[in-house]
């Protein structure tokens, strides 16, 4: 058996400790959501009606379920991987996890907490490129995770194309 094998064995989480990974990992996605949606929130109630739409724009009540369920998919799919290789294992692959989140974060406060549609705009295009990455990175240590991260790929795909999107029907000149 390589080595690697050797050392992602000795350090898979069972039992309790898994359980208690699998809850923080969630608790952590959903965390991030939940600091976002305070921005979206008051973005959604004052501002984000006075906006210009994108005929593909979905409706309001939609976002909420579809961002729940990718939270909850993302924060697996990390647990996947710490739980299959531990943080000495895949450091790389879970601070790249983390650094998506911030990025994930940052945008919820570009577009609805300081209405910078272009500079949120510019911020989803490096979010994508980090999901992807991070959904690379985690194929190396468990296929399933990377899989995963798909269904959030897809829904800041179509998310960045809609920010650009509102962001070319409601500029100032």
């Amino acid at each position: 058996m390589p080595i690697v094998s050797l050392h992602a064995a000795s350090s898979r989480h069972h039992g309790a400790a898994s359980f208690i990974g699998l809850a923080i990992a969630l608790a952590f996605c959903l965390g991030v959501g939940a600091l976002g949606a305070v921005w979206t929130a008051d973005g959604v109630r004052d501002w984000y009606p006075t906006l210009a739409k994108p005929p593909i724009t979905p409706p309001n009540w939609l976002f909420g379920p579809v961002w729940t369920a990718l939270y909850l998919l993302m924060g697996y799919a990390a647990w996947r991987v710490w739980r299959r290789a531990g943080f000495v294992g895949a450091p790389g692959a879970l601070a790249l996890f983390a650094f998506q989140l911030v990025l994930n974060l940052a945008w919820s406060y570009l577009f609805f907490g300081r209405h910078w549609i272009g500079a949120a705009f510019a911020e989803i295009a490096v979010l994508l490129a980090f999901i992807i990455v991070t959904a690379l990175a985690f194929a190396r240590h468990d296929r399933v995770a990377a899989w995963l991260m798909l269904p959030y790929i897809a829904w800041v795909a179509f998310a960045s194309v809609l920010n650009g999107w509102f962001w070319a029907l409601n500029r100032v000149a």
